[in-house]
């Protein structure tokens, strides 16, 4: 079920599946940042009284989008994937590697 990237809480991460822009303008400047079908998207804050969304979009790119522009991008909720650098990924730094001087 897909719904309107700007209603995601912070923390959540989607894939987006559709952008549904009216202006050809702003579609491009969305698929220049990386906003395209398939790409997962973080929301890692809300602006208070309805302002911007601080998003990450794939890896490494953030960006800060307008609410209104956010509710013309759809996307499905979870991903399954883990983004590099989460809690519980194998290899963190304090696990096995890890030597105690006593």
């Amino acid at each position: 079920m897909s719904v309107k990237l700007s209603i995601l809480k912070p923390g959540q991460i989607a894939t987006i599946t559709a952008i549904n822009t009216k202006e050809s303008g702003l579609h491009r400047r969305l698929e220049a940042m990386g906003f395209k079908v398939g790409q997962q998207v973080k929301l890692l804050r809300k602006a208070w009284l309805k302002g911007p969304l601080h998003l990450r979009v794939g890896l490494t790119t953030e960006v800060a989008m307008r609410r209104h522009e956010a509710e013309e991008i759809l996307v499905k909720m979870g991903s399954g994937d883990r983004e590099a650098g989460e809690v519980g990924e194998v290899g963190e730094a304090g696990e096995e590697n890890s030597m105690s001087i006593d």
